[in-house]
């Protein structure tokens, strides 16, 4: 009885920790995707590249918190900028 208890209550803190570990990799794979699109687009008008410069680093704060919330605002950051990236790169269509 106490090891199905025991390995219930295991199981659980898994289920329930695995969605802030998948949203800490998002935040960090755009954070790169990001550092990887800026080497690789070669040409970005001065006011992206700021724009971009300044969301990164907030986006790097909000993922320090370590709350939800702010790995919630460091995907949705990260998200609009590669965004704004790939409008650059299209030509702003």
């Amino acid at each position: 009885m106490k090891r199905t208890a025991l390995a219930g209550l295991f199981i659980s803190a898994v289920m329930l920790a695995s969605p802030v570990f998948a949203a800490t990799d998002l935040c960090q794979i755009n954070l790169q995707k990001i550092k990887d699109a800026v080497v690789s687009s070669g040409e970005m008008s001065s006011d992206l590249q700021d724009s971009v410069e300044s969301r990164v680093a907030e986006a790097k704060a909000e993922q320090a918190k370590g709350t939800k919330e702010g790995i919630d605002n460091c995907i949705s950051l990260t998200t609009q900028t590669l965004q704004d990236i790939a409008d650059n790169n299209k030509g702003g269509e």
